[in-house]
């Protein structure tokens, strides 16, 4: 089974993953106790999680313990730093990380954001799904998820699914009919 590199992210409807300042208060739109909309699922279908540093640093001022820490973890940065435990500091390029773990045994390979991640990937044509949380929100400015001046991809739907607080699911695959 070939490996797949699956962003699995929220935005807003207007496509921003925070407001300006790191600001993420609006995902608190949509929490219901109980309902983790598939990220139990999805998180154990994963063995490997892709993060880019500043994406690293908010969470951990939001927890003692890095979530991710059961997983093989790949914080990409510049900055050289001793892994903890399956948590490693990458500084080498992305691409070459990335072709390498698709390589490997393995389950699926998350890309956990942040912006910067996920578009140096579609740079490369590197993302194999997407599963996009939209909130309902049009925060106006902040981080966009999709920056301008990426290549064309054109995307399958694999299935969509409504929930009660408002969020839509969006889950797509890369197309095999991309253009030449």
């Amino acid at each position: 089974m070939d490996r797949k590199v699956i962003l699995y992210i929220s935005t807003s409807l207007d496509g921003y993953i925070a407001k300006p300042n790191d600001d993420l208060s609006f995902l608190s739109l949509v929490h219901q106790d109980g309902e983790d909309y598939g990220y139990s699922d999805f998180v154990n279908s994963v063995d490997t999680v892709i993060l880019g540093r500043k994406t690293y640093d908010w969470v951990m001022t939001q927890v003692t313990e890095f979530p991710h820490a059961d997983k093989n973890s790949f914080i990409i940065t510049r900055t050289a730093r001793p892994g903890i435990g399956k948590t490693n500091f990458y500084t080498g390029k992305l691409k070459d990380l990335i072709l390498k773990l698709k390589t490997e045994q393995g389950k699926n390979i998350f890309i956990d954001g942040g912006a910067e991640i996920v578009n140096e990937l579609l740079k490369e044509n590197l993302i194999d799904e997407f599963i996009i949380s939209i909130i309902p929100i049009l925060v106006g400015s902040g981080i966009k998820l999709f920056n301008d001046g990426r290549p064309e991809l054109i995307l399958e739907l694999v299935s969509t699914k409504q929930f009660d607080k408002g969020l839509t699911q969006l889950h797509y695959k890369r197309s095999d009919k991309q253009r030449k």
